[in-house]
């Protein structure tokens, strides 16, 4: 028996020191871009220096070459023309799309180490089969070259969209697939987001003169260009020859998008961070006036976005008129320039707050959309209404909580039939509303309850938290939960277990309210699946409130009080109890009224039936 043990102890140490800490693959890109303005074409070359930080020998590898999706038939063409409710912007245009219009990307060279290698084009994807493996902690270098032509822009990237501008250029290069701890992510481009490996880009693009470039980057070259990108009220100054060079550099992103247009104008703003601040568009067109107001309003949401997520760690950031919709990219975003100020505030404001929640915080979209639009949707609300609380935003006022309205939209897709668990891939939801409401909204109302469920205190550090120790990395929905759970010492599996991996609801009632000769009663109900742990607000007929707090067993604990009313620490309840009763000391004829979570910081289904008045 000794030796067994003895054994066992030693084999399973041996197991446990073999498990991998968590590790991030590595990429430097250099590109040269030559663009053919004329026909829409370009011919591209990179050399990529790949740094394989995985205890794992890898023998293939693969890239993203998202303009095939913009191809007759192509997956994306096919999910868009067979869904229940097509994307509009899309439906069968690019069915349409005749062969000077439909984009491509196709590889002619591609050598691993100097030596060719043998790969195939799959759609959006390119399999690469290396003769020599890639050894874990080496560094390999692959030289590509490739031609591609940019499509009619129909959804995000392209060009001569409905706004006119002329590139949109994002998923423009054969990008290369990240391999993480799940293994690779080769997932076909059909509708959704995208996944990167974090490292630095070095891009050069050669253009017809006559064009303004803007990118997410750091200019090399604003003398050469001959346009003052330090000083934009200067004349633009057109060099001899054809075209110019705009040389770009980024530090540490996982993407890279530029924007090309004859008539862009820029103006450059100081933030009040020390962050440079460019905004890019079409002069002239009718909504100038909307976008010179934009600057001092985004400085001003730039603080707020500081102040409770996280410093923004780059130097500058753009804002580009790309004319369809808004679409965030490391240190810039592409969005509409025709709209109402407030509107353009709005996708203002969830774009570069994209840069959290997605640049900075890196999750993996197709996996876990949610901690993407979601995070961002809810930073938005509050950033949107500090703006409005300050006067920023015309004839819009603040809320006292900016967030309810997203509940009832979760409460709707609940109620529907049509919601999926947020654990479903992105592209692989059933319906476009149950995956856009699930994506923006129940992600939206996963952090508002949290800080339901583990204090106002404890979730403004943790978000502060999560930002500090996640940045620059790819967290998974358990990274998240665990970080609140370090902070407000509860346990949260239980809230990731029934709000993340199941469709579940809450749903409680304040069933009967009933007195003896010395207290009152309150029996209370639980009609949904979901358990939670309740804030019972008893109002007085005196106005003085009460909380009667009820922690749920499976948190391990309870929140530290948000206020200074009274509160009363009530027995835990257990998530297989269907309802509990519990008194208060006071005869009724002094109670007005008894409500479960008056904040409707909780996603109950039926908020009605929570509120009991005598």
């Amino acid at each position: 028996m000794k030796q067994r043990i003895l054994f066992f102890l030693f084999f399973g140490t041996t197991i446990l020191s073999a498990q991998p800490e968590r590790w991030q693959q590595r990429v430097d890109y250099n590109m040269n871009i030559d663009m053919d303005a004329a026909r829409h074409q370009y011919h591209g070359t990179m050399r990529l220096a790949y740094t394989n930080n995985s205890p794992d020998t890898l023998d293939k590898v693969f890239f993203h070459q998202y303009f095939n999706a913009f191809q007759p038939n192509s997956m994306m063409d096919v999910r868009s023309r067979t869904i229940e409710d097509p994307d509009r912007r899309v439906l069968d245009r690019i069915l349409k799309l005749k062969p000077e219009e439909q984009g491509y990307i196709k590889v002619n060279t591609l050598k691993h180490n100097g030596k060719g290698v043998r790969f195939m084009s799959n759609e959006t994807i390119l399999e690469v089969t290396l003769s020599e493996p890639i050894l874990p902690g080496s560094t390999t270098v692959f030289e590509m070259e490739w031609d591609a032509q940019v499509p009619l822009q129909v959804r995000r990237s392209g060009r001569d969209n409905r706004e006119g501008v002329a590139y949109s250029m994002s998923q423009w290069y054969p990008k290369l697939c990240e391999y993480d701890y799940q293994g690779w992510h080769a997932n076909p481009y059909i509708a959704r987001e995208f996944y990167g490996v974090w490292g630095d880009f070095d891009v050069k693009i050669s253009i017809d003169k006559n064009y303004v470039v803007a990118a997410g980057g750091y200019l090399q070259n604003p003398q050469e260009t001959g346009y003052g990108y330090e000083d934009p009220t200067q004349p633009l100054r057109r060099p001899e020859g054809d075209k110019l060079l705009w040389h770009f550099k980024t530090p540490n992103v996982h993407d890279f998008c530029w924007a090309a247009d004859p008539e862009y104008t820029q103006v450059v703003h100081k933030a009040e961070d020390g962050t440079t601040i460019r905004f890019f568009w079409q002069k002239g067109k009718g909504y100038d006036e909307q976008w010179q107001k934009l600057p001092a309003i985004m400085d001003r949401a730039r603080t707020h976005m500081n102040k409770h997520f996280g410093k923004y760690p780059y130097q500058e950031y753009y804002f580009i008129q790309g004319g369809d919709g808004g679409m965030e990219y490391p240190l810039a975003t592409l969005m509409n320039g025709k709209t109402s100020l407030n509107s353009l505030v709005g996708t203002a404001v969830h774009e570069q707050l994209h840069s959290w929640y997605q640049m900075i915080l890196g999750t993996n979209e197709s996996l876990y959309a949610w901690m993407d639009e979601g995070f961002t949707s809810f930073a938005e609300d509050i950033v949107m209404n500090e703006l409005a609380r300050e006067g920023f935003l015309p004839g819009q006022a603040a809320e006292e909580n900016p967030h309810e309205g997203v509940y009832r939209a979760y409460q709707q897709l609940a109620s529907s039939g049509k919601e999926e668990p947020l654990t479903t891939h992105a592209d692989h939801f059933n319906c476009n509303y149950a995956y856009s409401v699930a994506a923006y909204v129940k992600g939206d109302v996963f952090l508002s309850q949290l800080e339901y469920i583990i204090g106002k205190d404890a979730f403004a550090k943790g978000l502060l938290r999560y930002f500090d120790t996640w940045k620059f990395k790819h967290p998974n929905a358990n990274d998240c939960v665990r970080v609140f759970e370090k902070q407000s010492g509860l346990e949260l599996d239980w809230y990731k277990e029934d709000f993340v991996n199941s469709i579940k609801t809450v749903d409680y009632a304040i069933d009967t309210v009933y007195e003896n000769d010395k207290n009152t009663y309150v029996s209370i109900q639980r009609k949904g699946l979901m358990a939670m742990p309740l804030d019972i607000v008893v109002t007085y007929s005196n106005d003085d409130q009460e909380i009667f707090y009820a922690p749920l067993e499976s948190m391990r604990g309870e929140k530290a009080p948000e206020s200074n009313t009274k509160r009363t620490l009530l027995p835990d309840h257990r998530w297989v109890d269907p309802g509990f009763t519990f008194e208060i000391p006071c005869k009724l004829k002094k109670i007005a009224k008894i409500e479960i979570d008056p904040s409707h910081r909780m996603a109950d289904q039926d908020w009605e039936d929570n509120l009991w008045k005598k």
